[in-house]
């Protein structure tokens, strides 16, 4: 895949906040963020994160339509 289709095909989003770690051990981030464009754009949506992130990091999303299971399932 090359850069060009990986731009194209994505979705900015920035952190507006870190919920807490999550997983077996705790390696991925649960994280809220906004979406910056697209036809959800201003949506806030919840997603599990890997690697170091902090409030304002912008992610580049494939889809936005799913959120990510609430810390202790409820």
């Amino acid at each position: 895949m090359s850069a060009e289709e990986t731009a194209s095909d994505s979705t900015s989003a920035e952190i507006i906040e870190i919920v807490g770690k999550t997983g077996m051990h705790g390696e991925a981030m649960q994280v809220k963020c906004r979406i910056r464009e697209g036809s959800n754009q201003g949506r806030i949506i919840t997603r599990n994160v890997l690697g170091p992130v902090r409030e304002g990091d912008v992610l580049q999303l494939r889809e936005t339509q799913r959120d990510a299971d609430s810390i202790g399932g409820q």
